[in-house]
């Protein structure tokens, strides 16, 4: 016996749904619209914990059975998309886009694509408005969880009643929801795409269906009133620097449990024309919507793109429900083809087209032997990076430590542009031990702080320089305008804290050291970038005029500082460039960096022999 339809559970789709798309084609108007996907967690979570302790009630459940209602389900529509997206990308597409929509779409279709995007990047980093399919993580998340739920909960029931399993249960939530908040703190990009730190969002729903409350017709109203307005509160009041999930998450989770504990059907709140055809076609709506903002963002349709962009995604969501999701195989009459066109050999066909298309690097072959060459050279630059994993620990700080030929020393501190230059450093012959202490995206100054990750081990650089004699310390000035507020009187405020705090570091380290080094920004700017360089076919030059541009805040800051005496200043910009022009990449070695502002280390080595004099007495 099937499940009274809910028009609660559907309008909380629909809610969920809307929200995605809005904080997608606009953070503005919802800056934590993507709570949206928290919500149909919960929903899932609470629906498969029904469908599986109910079939173990009645000592009927089947996991195979379970495992095909979900292929059924989720696998048609996401196989389409893929299909659709990967045969248009064919002549749409630059080779190394295209190699990237290969590589995600087979992990779409294996539901891995989580764990694949967790190790590219951050989920809110503007690089991700390239990624096609970006959206699919969430789905890889459910999918882990259907394939373990049931076995776990079968096995389980073996040894166990079942008012012991709902205990266990409980319990799992509340370790999970610990667990979630933890490794939120220490790295929010694994805690946002990895199942361990978001199973206890669909194990929340389960527990509204395993621990029933009897609700007075007259609360069931406010209790959902209730519900739906922590969901909507909280896309109001979190943003995408929020650490996420974490206990922030709660909000939208309490909220969408007590729409389900209401289980109020009868509220126009929730029972309406709009939020049930928004709720049937939400899944293909979120499907297809993500790639019609990659779309405005990768072919520049402009700021307005969403007055398009939004009913397109209805529309395609609307289609794809009509006539896949509520279709099979019999009503097409094409049940003779059912070897490829069943769900799964359809998703696998399509995984091995993305596999061949991410290992021949985007169908490479159909490009004539000169693009080819600069088009390789792309592809191996986007993963060039030579910085090592720490080999030493000094008071709890992470080193990269290279041992020089005598006993003096010099500390190397900074972000990702001192890390650049450690294979540099590393291939010299150094007389000097040389310590790197660093942290990607940070700022030695304590007031600046980054969304993604602790800035500990560069901003208490004074463990270090405490318990270790340098001759030389080596700093950078590039992270200065990172993470300003986009308020103008905050941001100049915030750039006057900087500046104090920075004069207080230089004053500190002039004070423990010989000689103290500054090195200002590098050249930078999309040209730079292989991807967006061939995806736009750019100029392999930029004007020395618009390098310095780029650090406009930087220069009017150095100004500003007191301690900048004494202090030696190394600027890139006038050892990299011409007198007129910075060369992005030449014909030998291909591209100089691997995105819009990082060295390879091949360039590190041959390029930065200006700072020769640092490591050479």
């Amino acid at each position: 016996m099937q499940m009274k339809f809910r028009e609660d559970i559907n309008a909380l789709r629909a809610i969920a749904v809307v929200s995605v798309v809005l904080f997608h084609f606009n953070h503005d108007w919802l800056p934590g619209g993507f709570a949206g996907v928290d919500v149909f967690f919960v929903i899932s979570g609470f629906l498969m914990t029904m469908i599986i302790v109910k079939g173990l009630e009645k000592e009927s459940f089947s996991i195979l059975s379970f495992y095909k209602a979900r292929v059924r389900r989720i696998i048609p529509a996401l196989a389409v998309l893929c299909f659709v997206l990967m045969f248009l990308g064919l002549f749409l597409l630059s080779p190394i886009d295209y190699l990237n929509l290969g590589k995600h779409s087979a992990a779409s279709l294996t539901f891995l694509s989580n764990i694949v995007y967790w190790t590219e990047s951050n989920y809110f980093n503007p690089s991700s408005n390239e990624k096609w399919l970006l959206h699919t993580w969430s789905l890889s998340v459910e999918w882990q969880f259907y394939l373990i739920y049931p076995v776990a909960l079968v096995l389980l029931r073996k040894f166990l009643t079942l008012n012991q399993l709902k205990v266990v249960i409980a319990i799992s939530t509340i370790l999970a929801l610990l667990l979630s908040i933890l490794v939120t703190m220490k790295s929010s990009s694994a805690a946002y795409f990895l199942l361990p730190t978001r199973a206890w969002q669909m194990l929340a729903g389960g527990l509204v269906f395993l621990y029933p409350v009897n609700l007075k017709a007259n609360t069931k109203g406010p209790i959902q009133l209730i519900g739906l307005l922590l969901i909507v509160t909280s896309f109001f009041i979190f943003t995408s620097a929020t650490p996420w999930p974490g206990y922030a998450s709660l909000l939208p989770i309490i909220g969408a449990c007590l729409v389900l504990v209401s289980n109020n059907g009868e509220s126009l709140l929730v029972n309406n024309k709009i939020t049930h055809a928004l709720g049937k076609w939400s899944y293909s709506i979120y499907l297809w919507h993500w790639p019609i903002v990659v779309a405005g963002y990768y072919f520049e349709l402009g700021e307005f793109w969403w007055a398009i962009g939004i009913p397109l995604s209805v529309v395609l969501g609307a289609t794809s429900f009509k006539f896949i999701e509520s279709k099979t195989l019999k009503d097409y009459r094409l049940e003779g083809l059912k070897f490829v066109l069943r769900p799964l050999p359809f998703a696998a066909f399509c995984a091995f087209i993305g596999v061949s298309i991410f290992y021949t690097s985007g169908f490479l072959f159909r490009l004539a032997p000169s693009e080819q060459i600069l088009v390789k050279s792309a592809i191996e630059a986007k993963d060039d990076w030579g910085y090592p994993k720490p080999n030493l620990e000094i008071n709890s700080l992470q080193i990269r430590f290279i041992r020089g030929n005598t006993d003096k020393n010099i500390l190397v501190m900074g972000a990702s542009h001192i890390e650049q230059l450690y294979p540099f450093v590393k291939n010299l012959d150094n007389q000097f031990n040389i310590y790197f202490l660093t942290r990607g995206g940070c700022l030695v100054v304590p007031s600046m702080k980054s969304p993604k990750w602790e800035c500990d081990n560069l901003q208490n650089y004074k463990k270090l320089i405490e318990k270790v004699q340098f001759q030389k310390i080596v700093t950078s000035f590039y992270n200065f305008d990172s993470y300003l507020p986009t308020q103008s009187e905050k941001r100049d405020r915030e750039i006057k804290i900087r500046i104090k705090e920075y004069d207080e570091f230089l004053f500190y380290i002039k004070n423990k050291t010989s000689q103290v080094i500054l090195i200002l920004g590098e050249p930078k700017g999309i040209e730079f970038d292989p991807t967006v360089a061939l995806r736009k076919n750019l100029a392999n030059t930029i004007s020395v005029e618009s390098a310095r541009k780029n650090y406009s805040i930087h220069l009017a800051a150095l100004k500003e500082l007191k301690q900048i005496e004494e202090v030696k200043i190394f600027d890139p910009i006038s050892n990299l460039c011409g007198k007129e022009k910075c060369k992005t990449r030449d014909k030998g070695n291909g591209f100089f960096y691997r995105d819009d502002n990082h060295m390879r280390p091949w360039y590190s080595i041959k390029y930065n022999t200006y700072l020769s004099s640092i490591f050479i007495e």
